[in-house]
C-alpha cells in the first residue's frame, strides 16, 4: 500500500509530511518516558524483520492481486504505539529512498496511513477492549486479527481520500474505494494471521514484552536475547531466500488501480513530481529490490520468457538483506539517540 507520487498533489503531500513530522516528534517526546537498553535493539530487529517480510507479497486467490504484511500493529504490540510509529517510519523511509517504493512526496501519506490508523486508533480502541488486561491465547488471537484487518481498512480508506483531495480525476472516489476496501479486507485477514502467529511465540518466549509493552513501561531487565536471535534468523531467511517466492501480482493498491483506470500506474505531473523522480532515481541504489539494469551482468540478449516462480535472484537476496540492515541501523540509532536525551 505504498503510494506514489502521482495520486498526490504538492499540497497534500506537504500537509501530509507536516502531520506525519508533528506525530513523529510527540512519538519521540514520549518514547523517552520508556525507552531502555532492552527496547533499544528490539527497535532495531523488529524494525529489519517487518522490511524483510513486507518483501513478500502473496496473492489474494482470485482476484489476481497480491497484499503484504504492513506491520504497524505487530511493532505497535511489541514495542507500544510510538516506539512502533517511530520504527515504521524508519522502514518506509529507506523503502522510498533506497529501494524507489513509495514516493519521497508520498512519504509522509504513507507513514501515516501504515503507521499512524494502526498504533493509535487500531491497537488502543480495537485491539486493548478485546484483549483485556490478562489476554488468553484465544483472546489475543481475535484482538490481533480484528485489529489489524480494521487497521487496515483505515489506512485503504485515507489512500482513497488523499487521492480525492488532490484532485486525481483519474480515480472517481466511489469506484476507487469500491475496490480498495474489500482487497484490502482479504489482505488484512492475512496480515491479522501472521501478527498474530508472531504475537503469539513472543507470549510463549517473553510474555512480559507484552504486558510492559502495554502499559507503557521501561523493559527492565526482561531477557529478550532468545526472541532477538529467532527474529534475526527469521529476517535473514526470510529476505535472502523467502523473498524469492513474493508474488508477482500487483499489491492491492495497484490492483485498484488497474481495475479503475486501465493502466498500471498515473503519469506524475511536471514540476515538484519530475524533481523529486529524479531526485529518488539518483539516491535509489536498489530500485524495485533488486541491481540498477547497468548493474546486471551484460550477457547474452535475453529472451522472451515468462517469468519463473520462484524468482531465485542474488539481487532480491542481496536487496532484502541490505534493506534489513539498514533499517536495523537506523531504528536503533533512533532509539539510540532517544535514549541518551532521556538521561
Amino acid at each position: 500500500m505504498h503510494m506514489a507520487d502521482a495520486l498526490i498533489s504538492p499540497a497534500v503531500g506537504g500537509a501530509m509530511w507536516a502531520v506525519t513530522a508533528g506525530l513523529a516528534t510527540y512519538a519521540a517526546k514520549k518514547v523517552q518516558h520508556d525507552i531502555d537498553d532492552r527496547k533499544i535493539p528490539l527497535m532495531g530487529v523488529l524494525g529489519a524483520f517487518v522490511f524483510a517480510a513486507q518483501m513478500i507479497n502473496f496473492s489474494i486467490p482470485g482476484t489476481g492481486s497480491s497484499g503484504h504484511l504492513g506491520g504497524g500493529l505487530l511493532l505497535t504490540l511489541l514495542l507500544g504505539p510510538h516506539a512502533a510509529l517511530l520504527t515504521i517510519a524508519s522502514i518506509l523511509t529507506i523503502q522510498s529512498l533506497f529501494f524507489a517504493d513509495g514516493g519521497l512526496l508520498a512519504l509522509g501519506c504513507n507513514i501515516f496511513n501504515m503507521g499512524f490508523f494502526p498504533c493509535f486508533i487500531a491497537y488502543p480502541l480495537i485491539y486493548k477492549p478485546l484483549a483485556g488486561n490478562n489476554p488468553s491465547q484465544g483472546r489475543l488471537f481475535f484482538a490481533s486479527l480484528v485489529a489489524a484487518i480494521i487497521g487496515l481498512q483505515m489506512g485503504a480508506f485515507g489512500v482513497v481520500l488523499e487521492t480525492l483531495l488532490s484532485g486525481i480525476s483519474e480515480l472517481p472516489f466511489a469506484a476507487f474505494v469500491l475496490l480498495m476496501q474489500p482487497i484490502h479486507l482479504a489482505i488484512g485477514i492475512v496480515e491479522g494471521l501472521v501478527t498474530a502467529a508472531v504475537v503469539l511465540f513472543i507470549l510463549k518466549e517473553s510474555p512480559e514484552i507484552l504486558k510492559r509493552s502495554a502499559s507503557g513501561k521501561p523493559f527492565g531487565n526482561i531477557p529478550i536475547k532468545p526472541v532477538l536471535v529467532v527474529l534475526l534468523i527469521a529476517t535473514v531467511i526470510t529476505g535472502g531466500a523467502l523473498s524469492w517466492f513474493a508474488s508477482s501480482d500487483p499489491d492491492g493498491l495497484e490492483w485498484s488501480i488497474v481495475n479503475v483506470t486501465g493502466k498500471g500506474e498515473l503519469e506524475a505531473p511536471e514540476g515538484i513530481h519530475g524533481i523529486l523522480a529524479e531526485l529518488q532515481e539518483k539516491i535509489a541504489f536498489l530500485p524495485d529490490y533488486n541491481f540498477k539494469q547497468s548493474e546486471k551482468p551484460a550477457a547474452t540478449e535475453p529472451k522472451e520468457e515468462a517469468a519463473s516462480w520462484p524468482s531465485v535472484d542474488t539481487g532480491t537476496s542481496f536487496a532484502g538483506i541490505v534493506g534489513s540492515a539498514l533499517t536495523l541501523v537506523l531504528a536503533y540509532t533512533i532509539g539510540k539517540g532517544l535514549r541518551r536525551l532521556a538521561k
